[in-house]
């Protein structure tokens, strides 16, 4: 198959692309960025079957133009909130199928909001297989097959902010806990105030114990639309505690209340993050994510947690390209857009992803490996 990483000179993009090059399944594999000497040394350094171009995201046109020819395209353009609907748009009138890591809320309600379009197109379009969401779904999926009576979705992300060196993760940082943000509860979507409902979570080690609040993520827009789920509720947070207060505290002053503040914000934040990172330095970064599920069962209450840790870029990257492949390999007949879970066995995903090197735990403590 013939694949185009679009972004994928970026720090998660990358992973996907050196899984992709590394397939059997594909013969042409495509780096697209903004970023012209990036692009074309990751290109170089992955062979003869592999090259550059540069894209710009906001030139529909031109990211028409580049995409036509291709069975899949990898979208790792962030923030998505900005490109995940355009880069969408763009594959549906080129008419390749598409995959992304897109982890921004809004972004994935616009994204749905495609479904009909592809559907005439007749492409899939799988939005937010990453991290979380992406694993999250599918440990999701996994755990309502598992739990009897299972109604009921908890969601949570920890990480170390030092285990990325991507710029648009601070971007989505800033935007997740500004405003008002979507939860699923008693069958209806509604809007809760970002950075609410304040908890202590336990993720498997070296991440550990995570305070955590209520973020805009897509999991609670697009869980609901394929499981039959009652809640879903999404939490999240960084090991660095003042980094979690300083985001509530730029949410609180109305600094970040408009994407043109957002942008300007995140860039002097961005700006600051290597001495930030040196005041409290971590020995061992890591990023984990943890699923709660819970359901009853003839009167009696059933529940199952599970969890998986790595590094950001392995967590985000490789559901991503094993998505593809997927995709490309035709285990994917649905078309349309659709979150993982619609689409993707769940049990086979989660298996390619224990072969990359994601671990996956279970039970309260996240100390009990699952058996895959």
């Amino acid at each position: 198959m013939k694949v185009i990483a679009l972004g994928g000179a970026g720090a998660m993009g990358s992973l996907s692309v050196r899984e992709l090059a590394a397939s059997p399944l594909v013969e042409e594999l495509v780096v697209a960025d903004g970023n012209k000497d990036a692009a074309e040394t990751l290109a170089n350094e992955l062979g003869e079957n592999c090259r550059s171009v540069v894209i710009d995201a906001r030139d529909h046109d031109g990211l028409v133009a580049a995409l036509q020819g291709f069975d899949v395209a990898v979208g790792t353009i962030g923030p998505f909130y900005k490109y995940e609907a355009p880069m969408i748009r763009a594959s549906i009138e080129a008419g390749v199928n598409y995959v992304s890591i897109c982890d921004d809320y809004d972004a994935a309600a616009e994204a749905l909001a495609l479904d009909e379009e592809a559907k005439r197109a007749g492409i899939t379009a799988v939005t937010g297989v990453g991290w979380t969401p992406g694993i999250t779904n599918m440990l999701v999926s996994l755990g309502m097959e598992t739990v009897k009576g299972a109604d009921t979705a908890a969601v949570y992300w920890g990480c170390h902010a030092a285990d990325t060196v991507g710029k648009a993760v601070t971007f989505h940082t800033i935007h997740i806990f500004t405003g008002f943000v979507p939860t699923f509860k008693d069958g209806r979507t509604c809007r809760i105030p970002a950075g609410s409902g304040k908890e202590k979570i336990c993720f498997p080690d070296p991440v550990g114990d995570v305070t955590v609040y209520h973020v805009g993520h897509p999991e609670p827009v697009t869980l609901p639309r394929h499981l039959p789920l009652r809640a879903v509720t999404l939490k999240g947070g960084l090991k660095e505690q003042y980094l979690n207060e300083l985001s509530l505290l730029l949410n609180r002053s109305g600094l970040t209340s408009a994407a043109g503040r957002t942008d300007d914000v995140g860039r002097v934040v961005n700006a600051c993050l290597p001495l930030l990172e040196k005041i409290t330095p971590a020995q061992e970064t890591a990023s984990a994510c943890r699923v709660d599920v819970t359901g009853k069962y003839r009167g009696k209450y059933t529940h199952r947690t599970l969890g998986a840790v790595a590094h950001m870029n392995l967590l985000t990257g490789l559901p991503c390209a094993v998505a593809a492949q997927m995709i490309g390999d035709g285990d994917v007949s649905k078309k349309g857009v659709m979150g993982p879970e619609a689409c993707l066995d769940h049990k086979k995903f989660l298996s390619r992803l224990e072969e990359g090197g994601i671990r996956f735990f279970e039970g309260d403590d996240m100390t009990t490996p699952l058996q895959l």
